[in-house]
């Protein structure tokens, strides 16, 4: 976007949209801090929190944000002429399309948009269903892939432990934190109840523990993410809010306090490889472990059944490790 954008014109000509507030916002940091050597380029968050007065025109060249705000910058507040758009990027792609809102927002924004404007979907994993379609709303794709060894997440060593109980998974997370090295992790629960739940008990025991739901306000998700970049908390709890593209190099141990599922009860594939893919950045070793309940054993066994068959994914190595 950088490489493209005409810093003499004074109106927004790149647009990203990002799933969430905490991408959209890492994502800028990231342009923002390669783009100041760039001269007269300007960023700007189409993200709840950032209003805009209607009929005011955006300046800045770049802009990120999340599709629902994005929307209303466009059509309803006028700030950005979508007909001077030349670049659109979709950053975990695979989500923004196959998730009825984004999707619906995503598309409704992408067809406004002017026919010679270039289209851009980045992410780390393709259903193929959704490869599909993306395949018919761009046009003459050109396709980018990285090569099978370089998908590898060797760098991750991946265990599980069985459990019988909540109050036991709780037990074999302190074992974690009694038998290894630990930087920062993230432990993730599918439900928002879970997360608050495993909070308090954390707190009561004493660890430094900040938690990322959907529920918090805007100021409150952007006040425990800076918190937990710098450090002031070592343990983020989260629900899948956080799965996706967040990077921050110190996490060495993701912990899922519950595999993720559909809501049909099967294993959610995707965001468990997104997940894990929260330690070991940028090529750093890291460790991922699974509390996994006995009647639950086969949510495992389909994920490594999972992985094996599509090559494009790395080969899991589960492990039962100081469970019953």
């Amino acid at each position: 976007m950088l490489s493209r954008v005409n810093a003499a014109e004074k109106h927004p000509q790149c647009l990203c949209l990002a799933p969430t507030y905490e991408l959209a916002l890492q994502i800028g940091q990231v342009i923002e801090s390669i783009g100041q050597f760039c001269a007269d380029i300007k960023v700007t968050y189409a993200v709840r929190g950032n209003p805009v007065p209607q009929g005011s025109i955006r300046e800045e060249q770049i802009v990120i944000g999340t599709p629902g705000t994005t929307l209303d910058w466009c059509f309803k507040r006028r700030a950005i002429d979508v007909k001077k758009i030349t670049m659109f990027v979709l950053d975990e792609a695979d989500i923004m399309i196959n998730t009825q809102g984004l999707s619906c927002q995503s598309i409704r924004i992408q067809r406004a948009l002017p026919k010679g404007c270039q289209m851009l979907l980045f992410s780390a994993t393709f259903k193929e269903t959704v490869r599909a379609f993306a395949v018919q709303i761009v046009s003459n794709p050109i396709v980018i892939k990285l090569r099978e060894e370089e998908l590898t997440l060797s760098n991750i060593r991946q265990y599980f432990f069985v459990c019988r109980s909540r109050e036991e998974k709780y037990r074999a997370l302190c074992n974690i934190y009694g038998s290894i090295t630990i930087g920062q992790a993230m432990i993730f629960c599918q439900t928002r109840k879970s997360a608050e739940w495993l909070s308090v008990e954390m707190c009561q025991d004493g660890h430094q523990v900040a938690i990322l739901t959907a529920e918090l306000t805007v100021a409150q998700r952007a006040n425990v993410i800076q918190r937990f970049r710098d450090g002031k908390e070592k343990v983020l709890i989260a629900t899948n809010v956080c799965a996706r593209g967040i990077d921050v190099q110190q996490v060495t141990i993701v912990v899922n306090f519950s595999l993720p599922t559909d809501q049909k009860c099967r294993p959610d594939f995707e965001t468990y490889l997104h997940r894990i893919g929260r330690t070991g950045r940028f090529g750093k070793r890291g460790i991922a472990f699974s509390m996994v309940e006995r009647q639950n054993l086969g949510l495992v066994q389909m994920i490594e059944k999972h992985f094996r068959e599509y090559p494009a994914h790395p080969l899991l190595s589960s492990r039962q490790f100081g469970g019953q």
